[in-house]
């Protein structure tokens, strides 16, 4: 007799046609089995050559086989069932960025409205909330927020070598001073970890960083689902 769990995948994938987008599997979105593949701790990962300043960054792992199919599927495909295991992963890197018990704001990277609209969701948003609710049914203190927003001109950064992303980015978020004041009422000693779906160059969340600290945020970590490996390379990047 088939576990109850094959049964419910294989009727998964009869009536809307999903495959594990790791192994292939029909049924859910990320099989059981590849998810529990992954690794279970996050550990730090550094982009090299590092933006200096950059707050203590922590992955699950590198940006690649599993990890690498998730995050496309759930953001250029539009596979919003991968939200919850993408978020499951982010919360290892956060509880890794850390102390255990202490109050924690995840501040999601701001996605651009262009993006936004053609993807029809907010990947990094989601994927963020997910990642609350995950360290909250453990016990954790833990709240999501927008607090920041693109300036307009920001355009697509694939293809963009690290000096392009840099010039890309520079100057480009900002922190509305509204929703400033509404965390510091709400949450006065939290640790605010930037959160996104992969770290590159570093040039992304660092400008997270600099908009935040630029209002008075301190930002204690950066927390992504997965690294892209170690390059000094000037040729694009994926």
């Amino acid at each position: 007799m088939r576990p109850l769990p094959d049964l419910a995948d294989g009727f998964v994938d009869l009536v809307l046609g999903s495959r594990c987008v790791g192994c292939g599997r029909p049924g859910r979105p990320l099989c059981a089995a590849c998810h529990a593949a992954q690794p279970e701790e996050a550990s730090p990962h550094r982009p090299t050559p590092c933006p200096a300043g950059l707050a203590p960054s922590h992955a699950v792992g590198a940006y690649d086989g599993v990890l690498r199919a998730l995050v496309l599927a759930h953001k250029e495909q539009r596979v919003l069932a991968l939200a919850e295991p993408l978020g499951d992963l982010l919360a290892r890197a956060v509880a890794a960025a850390v102390a255990p018990g202490e109050p924690v704001v995840l501040v999601p990277v701001p996605s651009r409205a262009a993006s936004v609209r053609q993807r029809g969701h907010d990947p990094t948003l989601a994927m963020t909330r997910a990642a609350a609710r995950v360290l909250r049914r453990s016990g954790g203190v833990v709240r999501t927020a927008r607090l920041l927003r693109l300036r307009p001109g920001v355009v697509d950064q694939a293809g963009l070598d690290a000096a392009g992303r840099a010039a890309n980015l520079a100057g480009s978020m900002t922190a509305p001073a509204p929703a400033v004041r509404r965390l510091a009422r709400r949450c006065p000693r939290a640790h605010v970890v930037v959160c996104d779906d992969v770290l590159t160059t570093g040039a992304t969340v660092r400008e997270a960083q600099r908009a935040l600290e630029a209002v008075g945020v301190p930002v204690a970590a950066v927390a992504v689902v997965a690294a892209t490996h170690r390059r000094t390379g000037t040729g694009p990047m994926p």
